[in-house]
């Protein structure tokens, strides 16, 4: 990857920003729903979780990432692959937004 590919997925992250979860109201990065972003001549390639299997939202979710990600100067087409493995935890969700959501940390 080069630097502006570099650039590229850290522009497309900051853009995922946007995509909130709505059951949780919280960004799915922060969230630690995305697990790879990457990007190849100008094609994104989106790894992303939900917090379950089942969960009534992933559509939403998945949609709202490929929107997001296509408004990035530079993205060509987006692809989303929607993963359960490994499983979602609440470990994964950055500290800020843990403790906002009445997450405790464990020493």
């Amino acid at each position: 990857m080069t630097i502006n590919d570099e650039d590229l997925v850290a522009r497309i992250r900051q853009a995922l920003k946007v995509v909130i979860d709505p059951e949780l109201g919280h960004n799915i990065v922060d969230l630690g729903f995305v697990y790879d972003v990457s990007i190849d001549d100008g094609a994104a390639h989106i790894t992303m979780t939900a917090t379950t299997r089942g969960c009534p939202a992933a559509s939403f979710l998945k949609e709202g990432v490929a929107n997001s990600a296509s408004l990035v100067p530079g993205v060509d087409t987006v692809d989303v692959i929607m993963t359960f493995e490994p499983p979602w935890q609440p470990s994964m969700i950055a500290p800020g937004v843990k403790s906002s959501l009445g997450f405790a940390e464990v020493n």
